[in-house]
């Protein structure tokens, strides 16, 4: 277990929320910063960004969403509606007495921060996403452009029953994260790898393909503007997503800041660290 990073100490918390065990780290003392990782990582995704941000005198809650690591895992599809993620979200920050708090959040936990600023804005005073794009850009590249379907075709191939399962546990998820940064060091994919390894995990990581894909059609009726300062970090070279997914929406979001960093791909709170630190602490402050 990590008790530290880079001399800041950690404290890891387990919760039962919505019938399932969450867990998740925090550290030090301030208003809130609540980190939501995506696919498929887990809280040491942030591991940057935490001493970066409580030295900055923020206290950081960074869970491990359901389905990952050591977070619950329960069985079935519908365990991971996006709505339920968010209501687990909701839960954690609600139970944190620090409200409103600010969210930054990346791929599925960027879905999930979305999706949480629009049905509990009560709770978001500042939202950082970070190379995931606002549902309502992405679904219009998906129709309009083809480059975006193709991109995109992994995520319909990891619907699949059986078949991306087996992939991903014999070698896929290391081949996709060395293939995805040079940053991602044997040192850091031996903690993601036991994550992976966790009974269950990689069933449900894909879940959150099978769901969206099978109750997607029930969050377009909870789109709605989002009015918390809001700022978007992309990694330019992002594989999955066209630029075309961060223009014109900002009749949704109202009060948008986007930042490009040129040479960062997907996972940009690894590629640019420093540069995503720099433009955290000065948004959140």
């Amino acid at each position: 277990m990590i008790e530290q990073l880079e001399g800041i100490p950690l404290t890891h918390r387990r919760e039962e929320v919505h019938g399932i065990e969450l867990h998740w780290v925090e550290a030090g003392e301030g208003p809130l910063v609540v980190l939501l990782h995506g696919f498929p990582e887990l809280w040491y995704s942030w591991r940057r960004q935490i001493p970066a941000l409580v030295r900055a005198g923020f206290r950081v809650i960074a869970p491990d969403l359901r389905g990952y690591n050591e977070s619950g895992k329960p069985g079935g599809v519908e365990a991971y509606k996006m709505t339920k993620i968010v209501h687990d979200v909701a839960a954690l920050i609600a139970r944190s007495g620090d409200v409103p708090c600010d969210v930054v959040a990346h791929d599925w936990g960027g879905v999930a921060a979305w999706l949480h600023a629009m049905t509990h804005p009560d709770q978001v005073r500042r939202l950082v996403i970070l190379n995931s794009p606002h549902p309502v850009p992405f679904r219009r590249e998906l129709r309009r452009s083809r480059e975006q379907k193709v991109r995109a075709t992994y995520m319909v191939l990891f619907r699949i029953p059986l078949l991306p399962q087996l992939f991903l546990r014999f070698g896929g998820l290391r081949w996709m994260m060395r293939s995805a940064s040079r940053h991602f060091t044997p040192e850091v994919l031996r903690e993601y790898d036991r994550s992976w390894r966790r009974p269950g995990a990689i069933r449900s990581m894909l879940h959150y393909y099978r769901a969206v894909g099978r109750y997607g059609k029930e969050l377009a009726a909870l789109v709605r503007p989002i009015h918390a300062p809001t700022m978007l970090i992309w990694g330019e070279r992002d594989p999955v997503f066209v630029r075309a997914t961060t223009l014109d929406f900002d009749e949704y979001v109202p009060n948008l800041r986007v930042e490009r960093i040129a040479k960062a791909g997907h996972f940009v709170q690894t590629d640019a660290a420093e540069r995503v630190n720099e433009l955290l602490v000065e948004f959140l402050r």
